[in-house]
């Protein structure tokens, strides 16, 4: 035990020692560190869309469906007073929410030209020519850097599909819906993913 234990003091030794060292030639060699490969931001917004499309459609088509079709729990627009199901779209943004809050700068929300309550409008110019770019060409999303503050982040804007007939439904007749003409497969708007670049 005690031989075990001398063992891992000079392994700690020896790494701090490499850390010194490595220091030292970095701030005193006048030379840059080596590029450390990476991903880029285009690629972790898809990364993150695929995990946000995936759970979306699950939550829609294998839960909201299945339980109002088996008369089980409905999915209503004031659902914590209802005990009910919250809507995908309030799925998305709940879970958008808790994203935001858990400190890792990663954001993502459900935005539209047509939204049924004007939070969920766009929030800037960009966010507005991008629910127009996807709109007209959804195979593509619509990208690039913005800045707030003194900060730069990129962003994404993906279009958000009517997967299901309840979206369609419930946006055709909603009293506070500006378009009432949705179809299944529609671009009801858009998934904005904005991640900090540092």
């Amino acid at each position: 035990m005690a031989r075990l234990r001398k063992s891992m003091v000079w392994i700690g030794i020896l790494c701090v020692c490499f850390v010194l060292v490595n220091w030292a030639a970095m701030s005193f060699g006048g030379k840059k560190p080596p590029a450390v490969p990476g991903i880029s931001p285009e690629k972790v917004a898809d990364y993150v869309h695929a995990i946000i499309k995936a759970d979306r459609i699950v939550y829609t088509t294998l839960v909201v469906k299945r339980m109002q079709e088996k008369g089980i729990v409905l999915a209503v627009e004031h659902w914590e007073q209802n005990n009910a199901l919250p809507l995908p779209a309030q799925f998305l943004q709940r879970a958008g929410r808790l994203v935001a809050e858990n400190g890792s700068g990663i954001r993502y929300r459900l935005i539209s030209l047509w939204p049924i309550y004007r939070r969920n409008g766009p929030a800037t110019e960009f966010e507005r020519d991008g629910l127009k770019a996807v709109a007209s060409n959804p195979d593509k999303p619509h990208t690039g850097i913005v800045t707030s503050g003194k900060k730069q982040y990129f962003q994404a804007i993906y279009p958000d599909r009517a997967v299901a007939k309840a979206c369609i439904d419930c946006h055709n007749a909603h009293p506070l819906s500006p378009k009432r003409d949705f179809a299944l497969n529609s671009v009801m708007g858009g998934i904005v993913i904005t991640i900090p670049l540092e």
